[in-house]
């Protein structure tokens, strides 16, 4: 059997900040899975999320907002650099890239850090032992984060959706369309709907 998670998120959205338990747990439950983190790079220095949505997320799952996220929650928030960082991580070290987006997420929504800078970076990039190239943290899009902005447009073709968070994980030739809203306060349910889905798929068909 083989699987694949794809993770269609932006690290400045509250939403993807929410549903990245849900990858922990699926990538836990299945530790050969190839994981896909797109990085969609909505966020680009003009809007944010808001500390509406952000409530709203917290409400619907149980991760928490440091008081430094709350402060500043309605500030225009720009991702490109951590979209750089992330498509640079799946060239270089795969399997640090969900750590790595657990860092970032924790650092932007519990400690406040905009993740503006390369400065902004450093932390994280010393604690995960990553030597990303300078360009990663130019104000432009690198041309890796670019190619995922077009895988990430099939797959939403292909689903009819432009919206984010989006979670689609492969089994064999087999799509699983996750709602990963249902499981927002309850991650380990999302094994267990997996679980079923890959039950169904595996029984043979009848004629």
């Amino acid at each position: 059997m083989t699987t694949e998670l794809y993770f269609i998120f932006d690290s400045h959205c509250p939403w993807s900040y929410a549903t990245t338990p849900l990858v922990n747990a699926l990538q836990q439950a299945y530790p050969d899975m190839t994981i896909h983190l797109l990085h969609s790079a909505h966020y680009i220095g003009k809007d944010s999320a808001g500390e509406e949505q952000m409530q709203a997320a917290a409400k619907a799952s149980g991760v928490k907002f440091g008081r430094e996220h709350i402060r500043y929650a309605n500030s225009p928030k720009n991702s490109i650099k951590s979209a750089n960082l992330m498509a640079w991580m799946q060239d270089k070290q795969v399997n640090k890239q969900l750590p790595l987006l657990n860092a970032l997420q924790m650092a932007h929504f519990i400690d406040g850090n905009p993740l503006n800078t390369k400065h902004d970076f450093t932390a994280i990039v010393e604690k995960l032992k990553l030597s990303p190239s300078n360009k990663v943290f130019k104000d432009e899009l690198s041309v890796d984060a670019e190619n995922i902005l077009e895988a990430i447009a099939e797959i939403q073709q292909m689903l009819g959706t432009t919206s984010f968070p989006v979670l689609v994980m492969t089994v064999n030739d087999n799509a699983i369309f996750i709602d990963h809203s249902q499981y927002l306060n309850n991650p380990q349910g999302v094994v267990a709907a997996v679980e079923q889905e890959i039950v169904a798929i595996q029984q043979p068909k009848k004629h």
